[in-house]
């Protein structure tokens, strides 16, 4: 029952061990790869960092938008 809910996350976690602790330690932390010290870090190790987070609003200023169904 409850291992059968928990198998992908163990699969992931075993399949690729570092990506998936640094996951999870970031996520525990609540680190965010666009600011700083994590940001610098990045940069000197030659790591280019992605310019947004998926929870920050876009750059050019566009929001939510209104759709219309028919």
């Amino acid at each position: 029952m409850f291992f059968d809910e928990l198998q992908p996350l163990i699969k992931e976690a075993i399949g690729q061990p570092i990506a998936f602790l640094g996951g999870f330690v970031s996520g525990v932390f609540r680190l965010r790869l666009s600011e700083d010290p994590l940001k610098t870090w990045l940069e000197k190790q030659g790591i280019s960092t992605y310019s947004q987070d998926s929870d920050t609003p876009a750059a050019n200023g566009s929001g939510p938008q209104s759709i219309t169904i028919e």
